[in-house]
Formats: C-alpha cells, sequence, structure tokens
C-alpha cells in the first residue's frame, strides 16, 4: 500500500495544493464592473430600481415561478414568507436539526414555536417520516432544507403536507437552479427562498429572494418587506393585518447577482459535471460515500462536495480529523466538518428549551460530529486534473484507513 503523505510519503497533488486548481470565490465578472458604476452615477441605488425589477422577471422565470421577491438576506425572506401566511404564536413550524440558525429562528421571530426534527442518513435532508410523526394540530408549516449538495423529498413531504393541510416553505439557500423531477427547487410548495450570502452559489456580498406563483402571497410578502408598498396594486394601502418591514435590497446587490444569473449556465454545467465525474471516480472507495439526492435523477446545483464517512468501516482509533489531516497532507485542503453541530449545538443557537421542540435525532447528530466532510462550491468549479487528484487522494487515504 502506497504510503500517506501523512506520514513521509509523497503527496497525490506533488508540490501543488487543490486550491491552485480553481477559482476564488466570488468571481468578479468584468462587465459587473461596468454595472456598478452605472447605478452608482445614476444616483439610483435602491428602492426596486433598474437590476432588481430586471430579477424579479429573470431570477421568477430560472427557477419556474411566476414571481419573486428581493430582500436584504435570506433570513427575512423566511420571516417574510411565514408572515405572508399568517403564522404566528401558538403555531408549530417544523424544521430539520440540519441547516443553519435561520430557518429555525425564522419562526422565531413571528412568535411561532420550532419543531427541530431528524434527516435521512443517505441526503441529509428532511426525513419525511420524522416530519409526518411530529405533526401536531398546531403544526402550520413545513420547511425542508435543499442542503450542501441534497435535495429534500419533495414529492413525499408535499404529499403528507397536504394530507395535513400544512403549508411548504422550501429553504432552498444551497440550491440555486436546482430542480427535482423536472420543477425547479422553490416551487414545490406556497414559497421558496433563496439567499445570496456570501458563501452561497450566487451572491451580492448578502441578500435574499422568495418565489412563489401565487399572485396573493407574491403581493404579501412584497408588501411586508418593502414597508407596505405593492407592484400589484400602487398606491393602495397594505391591510392593517399586515405589519410591515423595512427588508430591501439594494440595486448594488441586485446588479451583481444580475449578472451571476446570467452565468449560471456554465457554472451550473460545470459544477454538475465535475460532481457527477467524482461520483464515478470514488465509487467503491472504503469508509466514505458522496452524498445522495432524493431522486438520481435530480439536477443539482452541487452546492458543496460532501463526503459522509462511514466511522464503523474505519480502523479503530481513526477519526474525522484524522481523514481531514491526512487529506490535507496530500494536497486536498479545505474539507471542514459542516457546522459540526446539529442546530439544537451550535454554538450560536442560544434558544432556551422550552421555546422550541427538540424530537429525537440521532442521524443528524451522527453526521454532524463524526461523519461529515465538505469542501465549499468553488472547489467544483476545477480542472479536471483536480478532480482526478482530488479522487485519488480521497481513495489513497481511505484504502489506508477502512478495512
Amino acid at each position: 500500500m502506497e504510503k500517506l503523505a501523512v506520514d513521509g510519503g509523497t503527496p497525490v497533488f506533488g508540490e501543488k495544493k487543490i486550491r491552485d486548481f480553481f477559482p476564488s470565490w466570488p468571481i468578479p465578472y468584468p462587465e459587473t464592473k461596468e454595472k456598478l458604476i452605472e447605478v452608482f452615477e445614476s444616483g439610483k441605488w435602491g428602492m426596486c430600481d433598474k437590476y432588481e425589477q430586471l430579477l424579479m422577471t429573470e431570477f421568477a422565470k430560472y427557477q419556474g415561478a411566476k414571481y419573486s421577491v428581493w430582500m436584504c438576506n435570506g433570513t427575512t425572506t423566511l420571516e417574510c414568507s411565514l408572515l405572508a401566511l399568517g403564522i404566528g404564536p401558538g403555531d408549530e413550524v417544523i424544521v430539520p436539526d440540519i441547516t443553519w440558525l435561520a430557518t429555525a429562528e425564522a419562526a422565531l421571530y413571528v412568535g411561532a414555536t420550532p419543531v427541530l426534527v431528524d434527516v435521512d442518513p443517505e441526503t441529509m435532508c428532511m426525513d419525511p417520516a420524522a416530519f409526518e410523526a411530529a405533526i401536531t394540530p398546531r403544526t402550520r408549516v413545513v420547511i425542508p432544507v435543499h442542503i450542501y449538495s441534497g435535495l429534500a423529498d419533495m414529492p413525499r413531504i408535499k404529499e403528507i403536507a397536504k394530507r395535513h393541510n400544512i403549508f411548504v416553505i422550501e429553504d432552498c439557500a444551497h440550491a440555486h437552479g436546482s430542480r427535482q423531477k423536472g420543477i425547479g427547487v422553490g416551487c414545490h410548495g406556497q414559497v421558496g427562498s433563496f439567499s445570496f450570502q456570501l458563501s452561497k452559489l450566487m451572491t451580492g456580498g448578502e441578500g435574499g429572494c422568495c418565489i412563489t406563483s401565487d399572485e396573493e402571497l407574491f403581493d404579501k410578502i412584497f408588501r411586508l418587506s418593502h414597508i407596505g408598498s405593492s407592484r400589484l396594486h400602487p398606491g393602495v394601502p397594505p391591510d392593517p393585518s399586515l405589519l410591515c418591514r423595512q427588508y430591501r435590497l439594494t440595486d448594488f446587490q441586485a446588479a451583481i447577482i444580475y449578472d451571476q444569473l446570467q452565468h449560471q449556465p456554465e457554472v451550473f454545467e460545470k459544477r454538475t459535471a465535475n460532481l457527477k465525474k467524482f461520483e464515478e471516480l470514488l465509487r467503491g472507495v472504503p469508509g466514505v460515500r458522496l452524498q445522495k439526492s432524493a431522486y438520481e435523477d435530480d439536477e443539482r446545483g452541487a452546492y458543496f462536495f460532501t463526503m459522509i464517512l462511514q466511522p464503523e468501516e474505519l480502523h479503530p482509533g481513526i477519526t474525522r480529523n484524522e481523514v481531514r489531516i491526512a487529506l490535507a497532507a496530500e494536497g486536498f485542503e479545505g474539507l471542514f466538518g459542516g457546522w459540526g453541530f446539529p442546530l439544537h449545538k451550535m454554538p450560536l443557537w442560544n434558544i432556551p428549551p422550552e421555546k422550541y421542540i427538540l424530537k429525537d435525532t440521532p442521524v443528524c447528530e451522527k453526521l454532524m460530529t463524526k461523519q461529515v466532510l465538505v469542501c465549499g462550491h468553488q472547489m467544483l468549479l476545477g480542472t479536471a486534473e483536480m478532480v482526478e487528484l482530488a479522487a485519488a487522494a480521497v481513495r489513497k487515504v481511505m484504502s489506508a484507513y477502512a478495512g
């Protein structure tokens, strides 16, 4: 067996590192600079101006929805979605225990109670059976999250939600452009929520977007996030039941995101092709598997390169950290353990136990503390040589550590 670099052997990447094979992030498209100068000189820096209006039409079309509403971040989009659906005190909102804080905290912002449930061990997305088991007479909304490179099982989740008269809000912060069974993510339920924070597939530094095909919801969400104003009924005041916010985007952010949207076809194709190549090259490697989507024929945005270690297949004493260190020695740097915790154990989760409901989530616990190793989506924009070298590094390390 070839000697590992961590033990003095020759690194798979030689003198290079994996970061030498993929672009920095975010990608600074040259035409964006001209648009930013244009916005600066126009003096029209916000108030739903030129590039935000273009995004409202083009991003909705890109995902397959009729409408989109743009906001300052992907947390406010979740909050406004819940408000538009009439969610408030006494209501329960079911979310997976693997997600970012905002998914659950948005429910708290509107006075509702988040209910944290377990995930599927292969997709890392909400387990439909766990969702159904958590339903009570107070359940009003479910928020499945398309996490890393996995897509939640939306056909099953929709069917369960419909039977129990529950609204569906898709958290698509990791899934711009992805489709399941030919339907764009965010279009399976009443609302889809997207983030454009710096680490996302498309970014304006910050930013958020809701998509929907429901005209009434579109009007409510726009009013809620734009201090009561309406695109459909200008001059008509909002309903007194809507306590509207000021969560608007700037046209500087909109111009940056607009150009990224124009480049999505080639970027999406590159990420998806590289992920498929990784799947081919790593098939059969012991002790590790790649995160799956709910359906093998899904079109995914390949947000993160996500490996799931199989601790029971590793030699005694070999942990996720040992695997990470060994891969870094081979030149495959940048892997990390996701958030390192299920949602309810994150260091920033300071919510008192009486404010939320935690179901039994052993799969979340095992995945986030022992199994998951991920690398940012920019890696999936790397060269064909990088894919082969990275796969070779994984095969080399896992062949030594598993068995």
